[in-house]
């Protein structure tokens, strides 16, 4: 149960409502880490109940390996992958090392992706959450980026969770997640305490946090 946050739940609603209907969407929450962009996360994900959901996390360890994240999040979907067009198939292949290659086009990998997420979604609304966005390899952002400014008439939502916006996310519909109100913020801290805490004390460190 997320509290307060109603202005990112109405948003984070409205992309899913949107993706209901056949008209697909990004939105890229954005904020310091520990604000709450990984809880509004899962709160999509927990509302979009008629949603297959496809999930990938950028990993600053993994940055520097090529369609680490993308690879990540197209595994559940390798029946979709043989009914791409040819050139599309063999671009994503050799990006996730399924074949060998020279470099594939990014602009062929970014159809193929976008290719495979709306042949998932004709059955069932898709969900696409991709946290610690900041995190992201290049080609798997470049590749995102591309499907984000390319959902029309697709039944997929898709949700970044990112520091700070980036070169990836420029120019996409965006939402500031800022910190808790300081009644929210007491609440949130005082049902996770396992014994009562002084007054003073409580408020200090809701200052403080």
């Amino acid at each position: 149960h997320l509290l307060g946050r109603r202005r990112e739940r109405e948003a984070i609603d409205r992309l899913l409502r949107a993706a209901r209907n056949a008209s697909g969407g990004v939105l890229v929450l954005h904020g310091e880490p520990g604000v709450g962009k990984t809880a509004l996360l899962d709160y999509a994900v927990e509302t979009a109940d008629e949603f297959r959901v496809a999930r990938a996390n950028g990993v600053e360890g993994e940055m520097e390996l090529p369609f680490a994240a993308l690879q990540h999040l197209c595994a559940p979907f390798p029946a979709l992958l043989e009914r791409l067009p040819d050139p599309q198939r063999d671009a994503l292949a050799v990006a996730f090392g399924l074949s060998a290659g020279p470099s594939p086009s990014p602009f062929l990998v970014g159809l193929a992706v976008l290719g495979l997420l709306s042949d998932a979604a004709e059955q069932q609304p898709l969900l696409v959450v991709v946290d610690d966005a900041q995190w992201l390899d290049r080609g798997s952002a470049r590749a995102l980026s591309f499907v984000a400014r390319r959902l029309l008439a697709e039944r997929v939502a898709l949700l970044f969770a990112t520091r700070e916006l980036g070169h990836a996310t420029a120019g996409l519909p965006e939402l500031a997640v800022t910190p808790l109100g300081h009644r929210d913020a007491r609440t949130l801290l005082e049902s996770v305490l396992s014994a009562p805490l002084d007054d003073g004390v409580l408020e200090r460190i809701v200052i403080e946090t």
